[in-house]
């Protein structure tokens, strides 16, 4: 574990990833509270795994993968917001058809990609240690998004997450802001691809708030445990990964996966048993 220390101290890529760690916390701590209250985290994989074919398509034509991943994202939350709230019974078909065909665009736009040939590897699975100075301004603006998005609008955010029919009632347009949190969600899953990839991605954005779930009570409470939670796992991860030098990504996702197991196990053995039944 020194050995992580002296080479952070004197590694700027290890820097890098330090950084990408804390943004990629704040994104997940904040809007995967979200996702784990609303149950959407099916919803937010569908948007993570079409988000290949915008980065297929941006390499194709010599642009940024991040660009192209975010319109992607967007486009594709936008959709599937729309069939959940207007066309709710093709909800599932509509998700892995972007899920399937967005995978498969993105490989056949980055193989046909001429002179050069991407490492998919980085994207399903993420490399959090070749983080660009680009890309941490890229993290840092999506955060700032985000963050200003919850501070306006928490109170709407809030009502529609937990009771959004109360919410219609006191006139607020529970439609548009629910379509706006999905592309809020699309911003974060970009924002989580350069730390541990697509398939990945869906784990950091909910493990943390799951966790935190089990010992708060309020929204804002989540959040602020989840963040703490996800830097933990991102800075931890990357320790632990860097010695036997173990792919960074997958190790949060386990690290965060084994601390899940664990709080669970224990969150349900202080819950009090149920009484038997002696009735006949």
């Amino acid at each position: 574990m020194m050995e992580f220390f002296t080479a952070l101290a004197e590694q700027s890529f290890l820097q890098s990833a330090m950084i990408a760690g804390v943004l990629a916390s704040i994104a997940c701590g904040l809007i995967g509270s979200y996702v784990v209250v609303m149950r959407i985290s099916y919803l937010a994989g569908g948007i993570a795994h079409s988000v290949m074919g915008g980065m297929g398509i941006a390499y194709f034509l010599g642009g940024s993968p991040l660009v192209g991943a975010l319109i992607a994202a967007v486009v594709s939350a936008l959709i599937i917001g729309l069939v959940k709230l207007y066309w709710q019974a093709r909800e599932d078909t509509l998700i892995g058809a972007l899920w399937a065909s967005g995978m498969a665009l993105g490989i056949i736009f980055i193989s046909q990609t001429p002179g050069y040939q991407v490492d998919l590897m980085s994207y399903l699975f993420g490399n959090i240690l070749l983080v660009a100075e680009g890309d941490l301004w890229l993290m840092a603006g999506m955060d700032l998004i985000i963050v200003g998005a919850i501070a306006l609008l928490y109170r709407p955010f809030q009502a529609v997450a937990f009771d959004p029919e109360f919410a219609r009632m006191r006139g607020l347009p529970v439609n548009l802001l629910y379509l706006l949190l999905l592309c809020i969600v699309a911003l974060t899953v970009v924002l989580l691809i350069q730390v541990v990839g697509l398939i990945l991605v869906i784990a950091l954005l909910t493990l943390p708030a799951a966790i935190a779930g089990h010992y708060v009570r309020t929204l804002s409470s989540l959040m602020a445990l989840a963040t703490l939670l996800g830097l933990c796992f991102t800075s931890a991860g990357l320790a632990i990964s860097y010695g036997p030098d173990l792919p960074a990504g997958a190790t949060i996702i386990l690290l965060a996966a084994g601390c899940f197991i664990i709080s669970s196990v224990l969150s349900a053995r202080k819950k009090p048993m149920k009484s038997p039944d002696t009735r006949t």
